[in-house]
């Protein structure tokens, strides 16, 4: 099977969901992009009210852009330590029923196989280290395509959480615990961004075909004028 892989760094978040969404849009390729770190951002998923979901005040204060993705899942705050990693893929890529929790299945499979910590597993829709969460998800599916992409924490600055409020729907692996006693990092794990990627892209090339595209190759091709729910709210 065929894929194709892009790497990025310091892309804007913003830009980033736009190339992806242009890609399942627009594109009928396999896809795996990784990209280290963006400029800080909130982002919601589709249904998300920024109301019951950030510090509105607090987040105007720091200047900081609210972006609302076209996928579902949950708010993230977003910076430079943050890692993204994104799989678009056509429905016939995979060997079986791509479901939203078969697909979550199987990228726990992928991303234990890539990175190789001994803790990490899927509880619940993220991504864990113990009991701990060091990586959220979010999908969108089509009638042929699917999207699963993953914001994980390399590292993480404390203040960024006081931008977000106590969602009301948590997972139960939570037990309302704040933010800063439900997260955690991958650093002490994998301390170079760069070995991150490194990591998945050697896992890919274990399983499949991959070819590696350049930013440049790609941005020009793609129209991404096609937006149909990406959008920054303004506070």
């Amino acid at each position: 099977m065929k894929i194709h892989f892009l790497s990025l760094k310091n892309c804007s978040i913003y830009d980033q969901l736009a190339l992806e969404e242009a890609l399942i849009r627009t594109n009928m390729e396999n896809w795996c992009i990784v990209n280290d770190g963006s400029e800080k951002a909130i982002v919601m998923g589709i249904s998300g009210k920024k109301e019951e979901l950030i510090h509105v005040e607090k987040a105007k204060e720091k200047n900081i852009p609210v972006i609302k993705r076209f996928s579902g899942g949950g708010t993230v705050i977003v910076d430079e330590n943050t890692l993204f990693a994104t799989f678009i893929l056509n429905k016939s890529f995979f060997s079986f029923d791509p479901y939203p929790e078969r697909i979550l299945k199987w990228s726990e499979e992928f991303y234990q196989n890539a990175l190789r910590i001994p803790s990490f597993h899927l509880k619940e829709n993220d991504y864990v280290l113990g009991n701990l969460k060091c990586g959220g998800n979010a999908q969108y599916l089509k009638k042929d395509r699917i999207l699963h992409h993953t914001s994980f924490l390399w590292d993480l600055k404390e203040e960024n959480m006081e931008l977000l409020l106590h969602p009301k729907k948590t997972p139960a692996y939570r037990e309302q615990r704040e933010h800063k006693d439900f997260l955690c990092t991958i650093k002490p794990h994998i301390p170079c961004k760069d070995l991150f990627k490194l990591k998945i892209k050697e896992n890919l090339e274990r399983n499949y075909s991959v070819t590696e595209v350049l930013k440049e190759e790609i941005w020009g091709a793609l129209s991404l004028d096609h937006r149909k729910t990406l959008e920054k709210i303004l506070l």
